[in-house]
């Protein structure tokens, strides 16, 4: 098969790799629908996590069931299937407290943009569709496996309610599909936090009733005043710099909460300063395989449409021309068809 191998920073390759194989049991192998490139794949894009040795890449997947080990059941050959970029088995006592990025099995997916895909922990991982969607769905449920649900779990470990003030800092997927998530929870304000006049038209038809262009201090201050100097009920940091989780936990009310999804880069939290500002913090690699089946639903049932995200669709040979865009800004996301 072929598939896209970093090999150093800036320097992504589309090569001929072995076909996956059933290594456990508990495996499926997958051809994959359509792929995309993630933000977090720029951070060893950019040099900022290192590259040691060449290695395959993505995390992010939809497709069909080619095989199975014999100790999956769930899913069979020719299904249409969901997954996380979290592989769980469901059934041990983190995933049963609804933290399957946190299994006890837990294998972090890597090697997604190819044309097929190893599954572990098939059996707690895939969620089916009970038949093949048309393809127009096939960008949506794509961002569920990741950025979708992601974006979810920012919302939810931010306990967005109904008729909150919801802010959110990052305008890249996770950021919009943060914003999607806020509105299904009921927040009655939902504060997107842009510089780009695109992303803010898209915030905007996702359910932002209000744009700060302002960072940093500038940013925060700007919150407060559309609060009524107290700051929003919840704060959804989709970024993961310093600078992101700073006005995140700035922004906040006291009593209020932050939830962060962005992989921290450089992020210090200063705990005399969380002690006395009464804001309450959580976030992690979301539990997406938690959330699959509602929005998976969501998303057939024409009620979320995530994968407007998706607005650079490419063959998957031209994998490196994806991850240029999306380092330059000029695309949000790239989809990448096999």
């Amino acid at each position: 098969m072929r598939g896209a191998v970093i090999h150093a920073p800036g320097d992504v390759r589309f090569e001929t790799l072995d076909d996956p194989r059933i290594l456990k049991p508990t495996d499926a192998i997958i051809r994959t629908a359509v792929t995309c490139v993630c933000g977090s794949d720029l951070w060893p894009w950019r040099g900022v996590e290192p590259t040691e040795a060449a290695h395959p890449m993505g995390h992010e997947y939809v497709g069909f069931v080619e095989e199975v080990g014999a100790e999956v059941t769930s899913v069979r050959p020719g299904q249409f299937v969901v997954g996380s970029f979290a592989t769980s088995d469901n059934t041990c006592a983190n995933c049963r407290n609804g933290y399957p990025s946190h299994c006890l099995n837990r294998e972090f997916m890597s090697t997604c943009q190819a044309e097929y895909v190893r599954i572990p922990n098939a059996q707690g991982t895939l969620v089916a569709t009970d038949e093949v969607p048309g393809e127009e769905f096939w960008p949506s449920l794509l961002a569920v496996s990741d950025v979708m649900g992601t974006g979810w779990w920012a919302a939810d470990a931010a306990e967005v309610r109904p008729g909150s003030t919801a802010v959110v800092v990052g305008d890249g997927a996770v950021g919009l599909c943060a914003v999607i998530a806020a509105k299904e929870l009921g927040a009655e304000r939902i504060i997107a936090m842009s510089r780009h006049a695109s992303r803010q038209r898209l915030a905007r038809e996702f359910g932002a009733t209000d744009i700060v262009t302002e960072r940093g201090e500038e940013g925060v201050a700007r919150i407060r005043e559309l609060t009524g100097g107290i700051g929003a009920d919840s704060v959804l940091e989709c970024v993961g710099t310093a600078e992101a989780m700073s006005q995140a936990l700035h922004a906040t009310r006291p009593g209020g909460n932050v939830g962060f999804v962005g992989v921290p880069h450089d992020v210090a939290v200063d705990g005399q300063e969380l002690f006395f500002s009464h804001v309450g913090l959580r976030g992690g690699p979301a539990p997406v395989r938690r959330y699959l089946p509602d929005l998976i639903d969501r998303v057939l049932a024409g009620r979320i449409d995530p994968g407007r995200v998706f607005d650079l669709t490419l063959p998957l040979e031209q994998v490196a021309e994806g991850y240029r865009a999306m380092d330059e800004r000029r695309a949000i996301k790239t989809l990448l068809k096999p």
